[in-house]
């Protein structure tokens, strides 16, 4: 799950994050157990209000409410069979709780992280290191899809070797800094990557050629716009990416979640399908399949951690969701609420719309910042 989608760089929606309830705590740590309890006595149920905060509970035994609407308290036995949340509502935000102080030094936070992006790795009048890096990786083959795979390996080992080792990172050096020495060796990988890919997109041998198919534009663009609603939750908070506030790994269920258990993953594959179906050559098959596997090797690993970290309630989690997209509602083991599509009607995914219509028309810009680059 920590998985980060390279299509997704250039337009990251900065948008807030909600805050953490820790119900729970990583199983090798002193807490209390949440378990699966699908017919809950009425004496030992969790109550909490709208908004997932306030709560009180007997017996050890925990009972939360699956939306925006509901409470914990069942009136009918239909009602009692769905299933208990356990894991962090996902996309939440509270106003309330933002503290302007924390925003500001996010704001300095991202000024000072671009700075340093520009100078050490994308001004050739600066260090210039990725030109460099770019020159060096290029050097192994003439084949733009060589290349391009080469890149996408690298940034895969880096990211997903750095995420595999957090918990040991995090014990030798804190939370904070290794999620500075994530994301400082992570960023400027991506970058390279995208930047190659839009440089070289239209390079290769083309294997077919849609664009003039009628309606196909549309279909690309709406799967394409679709694809940025399965970002994994965590994108969404960005004081703790920043490490403004302590980066945490989290067990979400909620929104998205309920579709499939790796949101990444998903729209990272809709992502190629749509630009490798639009562009028709073998440089966006290659970048397609590089990206693909990375996120699938994600599922694998993001499951492992959090089974790692999570132990039984990672466990229940898993039960409930599925990989595939609505395998688990449509085999009954989700069992969305009523009021299921409140969990979308967020600022985060408010800012995701308009974020994604501005990367779009941004494309241009995009484009021509490439180009620039030569790389």
């Amino acid at each position: 799950m920590a998985t980060t989608s390279l299509s997704v760089l250039l337009s990251n929606p900065f948008s807030p994050p909600r805050p953490h309830h820790h119900l729970f705590t990583p199983k090798n740590q002193t807490h209390l157990t949440i378990r699966h309890h699908p017919r809950p006595n009425p004496t030992s149920i969790l109550s909490c209000n709208s908004q997932l905060r306030c709560c009180s509970f007997r017996n050890s035994k925990f009972q939360l409410r699956t939306s925006m609407g509901d409470t914990a308290k069942k009136t009918s036995e239909d009602d009692e069979d769905e299933a208990l949340v356990v894991g962090e509502d996902s996309a939440f935000f509270d106003l309330s709780r933002q503290k302007i102080s924390s925003w500001l030094l996010f704001s300095l936070v991202l000024g000072v992280v671009l700075f340093v992006l520009d100078f050490a790795w994308i001004d050739n009048s600066g260090l210039g290191l990725g030109n460099a890096f770019i020159h060096a990786v290029s050097e192994l083959s003439d084949s733009p899809e060589v290349v391009m795979l080469t890149l996408i390996l690298i940034f895969a080992i880096v990211h997903s070797g750095l995420a595999s080792l957090r918990d040991v990172g995090e014990k030798l050096i804190g939370e904070r800094a290794f999620r500075v020495l994530f994301a400082g060796t992570s960023l400027p990988l991506a970058v390279s990557t995208v930047v190659y890919f839009i440089n070289h997109r239209y390079g290769g041998l083309q294997l077919w050629q849609l664009q003039s198919v009628p309606g196909l534009h549309q279909l690309v663009w709406l799967s394409n716009f679709i694809s940025f609603f399965f970002l994994y939750p965590s994108t969404f908070n960005l004081l703790e990416v920043a490490a403004v506030e302590k980066p945490k790994m989290h067990l979400w269920e909620t929104g998205i979640m309920r579709i499939t258990r790796h949101p990444q993953m998903v729209g990272q594959v809709m992502w190629c399908l749509a630009h490798t179906i639009w562009i028709g050559n073998s440089v966006a098959v290659a970048a397609s399949l590089g990206l693909i596997g990375h996120h699938l090797f994600g599922v694998w690993n993001g499951d492992r951690r959090l089974a790692i970290r999570y132990g039984e309630a990672f466990e229940d989690v898993k039960k409930r969701t599925s990989v595939i997209p609505f395998a688990a509602i449509l085999d009954g083991r989700q069992k969305l609420p009523k009021d299921y599509y409140k969990e979308f009607i967020r600022v985060p995914y408010l800012t995701i719309t308009a974020l994604t219509l501005g990367a779009y028309f941004a494309h241009p810009l995009m484009q021509a910042a490439s180009f620039r680059l030569h790389w």
